[in-house]
C-alpha cells in the first residue's frame, strides 16, 4: 500500500528546500511479516555540500560519503559510536552531496533512538525511496508549522557552519 508515495522530483531539489518540506511527511516501514509502521517527521538538519564543513562531502567523495553523490531520494546511512545509525535522505542533483538528517519522528527524538526504534539499519544505505518496497516517505499533505535553529552536534565545524540556521523542527 504505498498510495502517496513521494516522487523523485520531490528529492531532487536543494536540501534547504527539501529539509523543512520533510516535516510532517511520513516515514513509512514494510516488515518482513507484512506489517507496517508509520512515523510522522517532526526535525531534520540540513548537510549542503562540499562547502558545509559540517557535511560529511566536505573532504570530498569516499567510500563512505559516494552515496551521497548521487541523484537525490536515496538513504545514506553511517554508524556513530560503534551503535546508532543515522539515516539522512539525500537530496539534489548526481554530484553535488546533500543530505538531510531525519532527527525525530512524532513519537520519538533523537537520530540514534529512531533508526534503533524503527529497526533501520545499514542495510538501508543506499536505499531508493522512490523504488523501494521496505521504506518509503508519503505525503499525507500536513504542512506544520515549525521553528528553525542551530544544528546539533558540529563544534568541529568552527563557529560559522555550527551556527547557521538549518535545523527545522515541530515542537
Amino acid at each position: 500500500m504505498q498510495g502517496n508515495k513521494i516522487s523523485r522530483d520531490f528529492y531532487l531539489r536543494d536540501v534547504l528546500e527539501v529539509a523543512p518540506d520533510l516535516l510532517g511527511k511520513e516515514i513509512v516501514l514494510r516488515l518482513g511479516d507484512g506489517t507496517f509502521i508509520r512515523r510522522q517527521i517532526t526535525d531534520v538538519e540540513a548537510y549542503r555540500g562540499q562547502e558545509d564543513k559540517a557535511c560529511h562531502a566536505s573532504r570530498g567523495k569516499t567510500r563512505r560519503t559516494s552515496v551521497m553523490f548521487e541523484e537525490g531520494g536515496i538513504l545514506y546511512m553511517y554508524l556513530i559510536y560503534g551503535m546508532y545509525w543515522m539515516m539522512n535522505i539525500v537530496t539534489g542533483s548526481k554530484d553535488n552531496p546533500q543530505a538531510a538528517l531525519i532527527r525525530g519522528v512524532a513519537d520519538i527524538s533523537g537520530p540514534g533512538r529512531l533508526t534503533k526504534s524503527l529497526l533501520i539499519d545499514g542495510s538501508f544505505n543506499g536505499e531508493d525511496l522512490t523504488a523501494s518496497d521496505r521504506i518509503w516517505l508519503e505525503d499525507r499533505g500536513l504542512k506544520p508549522i515549525f521553528k528553525t535553529g542551530h544544528r546539533i552536534g558540529i563544534d568541529y565545524a568552527g563557529d560559522y557552519w555550527k551556527s547557521v540556521p538549518w535545523r527545522y523542527y515541530v515542537e
